[in-house]
């Protein structure tokens, strides 16, 4: 095969302290094999099987303490035996010559008494239960709204995991404030009922992700803190009146920061546009305004990733199903070589193999 000429995905970017050699991230995933929230080999042989000298990973959200889950078989980083278990898994990506960053989250009142320490009540800024049809076949449990006074805590668990990432070995941390979950219950309008300090205003709101923001760089240093936000996003019954002025708010907090080394935006929905699906392109005010690296994620392709680097867009581009389907995506790009085919069935079982690290790479073999 004969490579193209250099595509705009592949030229080289300068992130903080980090030199990129291309520009295709491995988006956040959440893969469900992590037994018993304990990271496992086979994710050693998945995530190595993405990486390549010079690029961006980051890891499938990973849960900040035992109430933080909401998903089977999700991996934590509370624990010691978490952090062992994730060194192994961060040394085979290095061994490639990539950077691995490690998404920390919490679920708050996306998650069921049943995934609860004794079986208690999920956390949230609210006591609102998310409506049964936000997910086909889910019913969320009534949530427990956080006491002002517990609300520390929560933010040390977020100081704690950073600090475990590191001892992982990890290259950073991606706080997770997207989607619908914890912080975003906290920021979003339709989600904060709260009298106190952390409801209210924008401001208000948006306090608790802050205080994340500000504990964490505090422990690792900006240059190893990026954040991915979703405030166009309707999800899990999350949702914000004035999404610009939120996704502006934290955008300003972010610069607060000097060397926070990215934003991580999710693309409002795909419309559809002379019959065809488009991105509606809704995050430049966002990356005019932000200090760092700009990632935009959302139903890339080749093309459109290649048009908004271009276009000074965004500088970053996160693929999800399309990378967790196609190992070597890069090299499919260089070459615009026909992708696999993801299968939707396999996204989140239990199989350490199938539709985990089976996907062929372009000479067939699984391992490259």
């Amino acid at each position: 095969m004969v490579a193209k000429e250099a595509i705009p995905l592949l030229t080289p970017h300068k992130m903080g302290q980090f030199e990129l050699s291309h520009r295709v991230v491995l988006a956040p995933l959440t893969r469900c094999r992590s037994y018993a929230n304990v990271p496992q080999p086979h994710a050693a042989v998945y995530y190595s099987q993405r990486a390549t000298k010079g690029g961006l990973l980051i890891a499938e959200a990973t849960g900040v303490s035992a109430t933080a889950q909401g998903y089977p078989e999700t991996p934590g980083i509370w624990t010691q035996q978490q952090v062992d278990a994730w060194k192994p898994i961060v040394d085979a990506v290095h061994r490639k010559g990539a950077l691995f960053f490690c998404q920390i989250w919490h679920v708050g009142r996306v998650s069921t008494n049943d995934f609860q320490p004794d079986k208690q009540a999920p956390i949230s800024s609210t006591d609102k239960q998310i409506t049964p049809d936000a997910e086909p076949g889910m019913v969320y449990s009534k949530p427990r709204q956080l006491r002002t006074d517990e609300i520390p805590l929560i933010v040390d668990d977020f100081r704690r995991a950073a600090r475990n990432a590191i001892e992982a070995g990890f290259d950073g941390v991606e706080i997770h404030g997207a989607h619908g979950y914890l912080l975003e219950q906290f920021m979003k309008d339709s989600s904060n009922d709260r009298t106190d300090e952390y409801g209210g205003s924008l401001e208000n709101r948006c306090r608790f992700a802050v205080e994340v923001i500000d504990t964490i760089v505090n422990e690792i240093g900006a240059d190893r803190v990026g954040i991915r936000l979703s405030p166009f996003v309707d999800y899990m019954d999350c949702f914000d009146s004035n999404p610009h002025a939120l996704g502006m708010y934290m955008v300003q907090q972010l610069n607060k920061h000097q060397g926070f080394v990215y934003c991580h935006m999710v693309e409002p929905r795909m419309a559809i546009v002379d019959g065809r699906r488009q991105i509606p392109h809704r995050l430049l005010p966002f990356k005019k305004a932000f200090n760092g690296t700009f990632i935009a994620a959302g139903g890339y392709d080749r093309k459109e990733g290649n048009k908004v680097v271009a276009d000074g867009y965004a500088d970053l581009v996160a693929y999800g199903r399309i990378f967790l389907a196609n190992p070597d995506l890069p090299k499919r790009f260089e070459f615009d070589a026909p992708l696999n085919k993801y299968d939707r069935n396999t996204f989140y079982t239990q199989d350490p193999i199938i539709g985990y690290t089976d996907y062929p790479f372009l000479d067939g073999s699984n391992a490259e």
